[in-house]
């Protein structure tokens, strides 16, 4: 006879586990302590076999038949549907271990094994930051191109459309090496290419006129706030590299005897190690910032913390508090204004420049001649730029450096 709801309601626990039968093998095992378990009898091969189904009241009686069916389809078919239930359990469970997030951790742990900058891992990491509340929980091979088009879409509605672009291209290192470990089959973000807005090209803002530049020279001689980020504007101005490698120079880096300061690879954007010939000017801020910072790691801390590098838009604070808009100069705009004056000066070959400025050269053979060229050169360039900027900052009368005809 089929079990009712209230004959299984009222079913009371016993000496001894007891089976009420239902029907096609199901039946519900009250146990002595009390719970009620459904189970389905079947037989595989001719082998009798169990399977649970569940608890009662969690699973009522039409939710346990409508397992029990399944599952003699399933015997029926020639498979095992404890096996199959067992397999399922297995792949929910590397589902949970492979989500978005634990493979993109993985991800960004095989880029810092292979020596990726740190400016690159903090950025990767914030870009997975950016990604993680939407996708972070869901398992990687399961996310789809329209899910993933939703949270790059909701990032360009708020005006940030670079932003999505590069979580974009983020998602899709991380999917194409989901799929490369064998956690996923396609990369979702692939067809999204073509799908976001591109992004306005921005430049940093940089004063490349010979009288303007004398005027900032001036305005930061006479700044009044602090000491150690003066000092940090200055050495910027002489030695123009990238405003994070300056920020997070290090005395250890600092060779005084052979006026050179060596960037380590883990903080240039090419990861290789840059040498930068220092100046008689460079070098004596140096001197005054030692007097600053004192015996600390770093040649500009941060305020209040000798063991920390100064604050990432601390020179640019300084600029807008002596009034220079973020579209009239910034940080990193020191290395456009060296490159635009120092290219138009005329004395100086465009590959030196190139190489003192750090940046990357397409023709790998080229690229690795240039690392050691042009060293005796790009010493006199750095002593010249420093004297022309000490000559700007004093009123120097500006000429033009090529007479036209």
């Amino acid at each position: 006879m089929a079990l009712t709801d209230t004959a299984i309601r009222l079913a009371k626990s016993g000496d001894t586990d007891r089976k009420l039968a239902d029907e096609k093998g199901l039946y519900l095992l009250v146990t002595a302590t009390g719970s009620k378990l459904w189970r389905l009898k079947y037989r595989i091969g001719g082998k009798e076999k169990k399977l649970a189904l569940g608890a009662y009241p969690e699973i009522g009686l039409k939710d346990a038949r409508g397992r029990r069916d399944e599952a003699r389809k399933v015997a029926q078919a020639g498979s095992d549907p404890a096996l199959a239930k067992r397999e399922a359990r297995i792949a929910k469970r590397i589902a949970a271990g492979n989500t978005f997030a634990v493979v993109a951790e993985e991800y960004i742990a095989k880029l810092e094994a292979e020596g990726r900058a740190d400016v690159t891992i903090g950025k990767t990491r914030w870009l997975l930051g950016k990604l993680a509340p939407a996708l972070g929980s869901r398992p990687v091979s399961e996310i789809s191109p329209h899910e993933l088009l939703s949270v790059l879409k909701a990032s360009e509605r708020a005006g940030h459309r670079e932003t999505a672009r590069r979580l974009r291209s983020f998602a899709s290192r991380v999917f194409r090496y989901a799929v490369a470990t064998a956690r996923a089959t396609v990369d979702p973000a692939q067809p999204l290419l073509g799908a976001l807005i591109a992004p306005v090209a921005k430049h940093h803002a940089a004063i490349t006129d010979p009288v303007e530049l004398g005027g900032l020279l001036r305005a930061i001689e006479g700044y009044s706030g602090q000491p150690i980020t003066k000092l940090a504007m200055q050495f910027t101005a002489h030695v123009f590299q990238r405003p994070g490698e300056v920020r997070q120079a290090e005395w250890s880096e600092i060779d005084f005897d052979k006026a050179v300061w060596t960037i380590p690879a883990a903080r240039m954007k090419q990861r290789q190690p840059h040498r930068v010939p220092l100046s008689q000017q460079a070098i004596s801020i140096l001197g005054e910032a030692r007097a600053v910072s004192g015996d600390g790691r770093f040649v500009f801390p941060k305020l209040g913390s000798l063991l920390k590098p100064m604050c990432e838009n601390a020179i640019n604070g300084a600029l807008r508090r002596m009034d220079y808009g973020p579209d009239e100069m910034t940080a990193h705009g020191f290395r456009s204004t060296a490159s635009s004056l120092l290219n138009e000066s005329g004395k100086w070959s465009p590959d030196a420049i190139e190489r003192a400025l750090s940046h990357a050269d397409g023709d790998q053979v080229r690229a690795a001649y240039h690392r050691g060229a042009h060293w005796p050169e790009r010493v006199a360039m750095a002593q010249w730029w420093s004297d022309h900027l000490e000559a700007l900052r004093n009123g120097a009368e500006v000429i033009s450096f090529r007479q036209r005809i």
